[in-house]
């Protein structure tokens, strides 16, 4: 369903966000962002002069690898384009996120690595949803693979990491009782 019609408006920025995941032959995964700004207008940039219409102010790039357990191996970040000359500069900071672990204080973890003067606003920003690219391009997966490997009878072994994320995933759903029974905390009605 498409938003309700607007008051009458001009069209003056545009940010482009696209991630993906990627399973590697080595049997980690990538978690990959790439954001881009453009404006509808010319501008100047004291620093890249005159600024075309939909030449892109600011394009970051970010990758992350991380293992089974959702803990980060490696980070790359890389700004393409910037407003100013020093702001690729930033981007070795990321490595050191290396080590934690995506899950419960993902965004509290990202901010003391990364945050403020530590970081990019771009490019931490485009870390907070990749937990929820890495369980979107793992979980799916991973689930399959296992119930190959142990049947699909068998029941998960540890309380999944999904559970009381949102709405629908809340441990007293219907959505936990039909896909992980063993963590549905809800009453069953008869």
């Amino acid at each position: 369903m498409p938003l309700p019609e607007s008051s009458p408006r001009k069209h003056v920025h545009t940010r482009a966000i696209t991630y993906k995941g990627y399973e590697r032959e080595d049997g980690l995964w990538d978690m990959e962002a790439h954001m881009i700004d453009t404006k509808t207008y010319k501008f100047s940039n004291d620093w890249r002069g005159e600024m075309q219409v939909g030449e892109p102010l600011h394009e970051m790039l970010l990758r992350i690898t991380i293992d089974d357990d959702f803990i980060i191996q490696d980070v790359i970040a890389v700004t393409d384009n910037s407003p100013f000359e020093m702001c690729p500069d930033i981007a070795p900071n990321y490595k050191a996120l290396i080590g934690i672990q995506m899950g419960p204080g993902w965004r509290k973890a990202i901010r003391m690595k990364v945050g403020g003067v530590n970081g990019c606003t771009h490019l931490t920003e485009l870390l907070f949803p990749m937990a929820t690219v890495a369980m979107q391009t793992i979980w799916p997966v991973s689930r399959k693979h296992k119930r190959k490997e142990r049947g699909a009878e068998k029941q998960q072994s540890h309380r999944p990491l999904i559970l009381d994320t949102c709405h629908a995933w809340a441990s007293d759903s219907r959505v936990v009782k039909q896909n992980t029974p063993k963590y549905y905390t809800g009453k069953d009605e008869d």
